[in-house]
């Protein structure tokens, strides 16, 4: 699996979003950009973890960032995600599994003592110059924008 440290070059990708919208992270150099990787839509912790994202969502933009979700779930997922929660970001449908494993967020977990290939929850905030600036391996889903705001302080 890819480790992805504080201090170097976050790995560009270019994709759809749920909206049909060309998403790119070399359109967002000069901003901040929050990109959280989860492993699926309307899960308990998932959908926790992006409910926090979203309350927090008026603090995250008024400092400048730019939140984007990515799991491999389906746009049309997405879509009703997005509308059953109120989600005021970008969500990023990685069917192929190439943004998520650019950021070695695919890997080997362990649930209820059986190992299996998954996503792995992990947040990376990314600098204006594209620098990946935080690593968040443990995240908080109940709490994860307080977690990246007092991480960042």
């Amino acid at each position: 699996m890819k480790v992805i440290k504080v201090g170097v070059q976050a790995p560009l990708f270019e994709a759809i979003d749920d909206s049909g919208n060309n998403v790119s992270l070399a359109a967002f150099k000069g901003k901040k950009v929050v990109l959280y990787f989860y492993p699926k839509d309307d899960t308990p912790g998932c959908t926790a973890e992006a409910c926090s994202l979203r309350d927090g969502y008026a603090e995250l933009t008024g400092k400048g960032f730019v939140v984007i979700g990515v799991s491999a779930d389906s746009a049309e997922s997405h879509k009703k995600f997005r509308k059953k929660y109120e989600l005021p970001f970008i969500l990023i449908p990685d069917t192929e599994k190439k943004i998520i494993s650019a950021y070695g967020a695919w890997g080997e977990k362990k649930m209820y003592g059986k190992s299996y290939e998954g996503i792995i929850r992990k947040t990376f905030v990314i600098d204006e110059s594209g620098k990946v600036a935080l690593v968040i391996e443990k995240v908080d889903t109940n709490n994860h924008a307080g977690q990246i705001l007092s991480e960042l302080s």
